[in-house]
């Protein structure tokens, strides 16, 4: 099948790989962020402001679109990028989270869940998950896996893991779109060894790159990063590697300097809804007290237009009035901080400076936390 994406690399310092991502609906410059739009939004902010705050490319989650309003449905509106009216690259999830939070019936033909939205029983297989991605018309895809919360008994994670290969290859089977690319997804939580067997055979099969599954679900911070320790020497270096499911400052920087180039996470919206302020110097609760008429904006050091124009007492005043505003204005903020680390991340890259980058960063904001208490 022909290609629908490539990545290129441009840039390695260490482990961190700068690279570029080619799409039919443009370019992906990575180490790259995807903002979360569940549903087919990212919540609170539109496509105008996605575009403003830098994103290049989004992502929206199978088993949601499934659901409501269905893929069909969304086909007949001319498929999911005049769905949501978003003009570049959309990547979807399995669905694989999602569903086994809500303690499927797991089968080796798929999974039998309720909707959780009106408790009606569905199924997914890996074809029907196949199928589903197709009749959105997304760029890029993933194939349905097992998931496993930690810590787990080791049986039980090699079982998943054997599993999530096994659909792997049904997955590649039951293609029909030759303008999706598709993902395979690594688990074997955090054991070493299982891990390097299912990087070692999922490589061995034909998908276009790779995502990391299985983590950021109840692991320790040095556990994790010893998984991707371990997979940037297993994987394909010249093919993408997506970190599921991450998306703090810490966690994203200590990903990219193991060679992860794609990351997603709900944190900087869901943050924002909750009052949380993401800025260079640490991050702070925009409710405390002490912003009531503080004129200041949330980041003196921030570019984005939120910062230029509102102050932190106006933005506190929306917040605990809970006006929906206030979401929006925060997280375009959120995204903007979150995208603009990644910029600096690439430059550093490139220049040669990833490390000292990185511990700047940290460096910065752990000095903050310290003055705040």
């Amino acid at each position: 099948m022909t290609e629908a994406l490539r990545w290129e690399m441009l840039a390695v310092d260490g482990a961190a790989r700068r690279g570029r991502l080619h799409t039919q609906r443009g370019v992906v410059e990575t180490p790259a962020f995807m903002p979360v739009g569940t549903r087919g939004t990212v919540k609170a902010v539109d496509p105008r402001d996605l575009s403003e705050v830098g994103a290049e490319i989004v992502l929206a989650n199978t088993y949601h679109l499934m659901l409501r309003p269905g893929a069909e449905t969304v086909a007949a509106l001319g498929g999911i990028h005049q769905f949501m009216g978003w003009e570049g690259p959309i990547l979807t999830d399995s669905g694989g989270y999602q569903v086994f939070s809500l303690r499927p019936r797991l089968s080796e033909q798929g999974v039998e869940f309720a909707s959780s939205y009106d408790g009606t029983r569905a199924f997914m297989s890996p074809e029907r998950c196949v199928e589903i991605q197709e009749t959105l018309g997304v760029d890029i895809a993933c194939q349905l896996d097992v998931l496993i919360g930690l810590p787990a008994p080791r049986d039980k994670l090699e079982s998943a893991m054997e599993r999530t290969l096994r659909w792997g290859k049904r997955a590649l089977a039951a293609r029909r779109r030759s303008d999706v690319a598709w993902l395979g997804i690594i688990q074997g939580g955090v054991d070493l060894e299982l891990r390097s067997r299912s990087a070692q055979a999922t490589a061995s099969m034909d998908f276009t790159g790779f995502a990391i599954g299985g983590l950021a679900v109840g692991e320790a911070k040095t556990e994790r990063d010893e998984v991707l320790t371990l997979l940037g020497r297993e994987l394909p270096h010249d093919k993408l590697r997506y970190m599921m499911g991450l998306g703090d400052t810490e966690g994203v920087l200590a990903a990219i300097g193991r060679g992860a180039d794609l990351f997603d996470c709900v944190w900087p919206t869901r943050l924002a809804r909750h009052g949380r302020v993401l800025t260079s110097a640490g991050d702070f609760g925009i409710g405390r007290a002490e912003y009531a008429v503080d004129s200041a904006p949330l980041d003196p050091a921030c570019t984005c237009r939120i910062c230029a124009g509102f102050s932190r007492g106006y933005l506190r005043h929306l917040h605990l009035t809970n006006e929906l505003t206030g979401h929006r204005l925060l997280s375009i903020h959120n995204l903007y901080y979150t995208l603009g680390l990644m910029a600096r991340a690439r430059q550093a890259i490139e220049a040669g400076e990833f490390a000292a980058f990185q511990r700047r960063v940290i460096a910065e904001r752990t000095a903050s936390r310290e003055r705040a208490e």
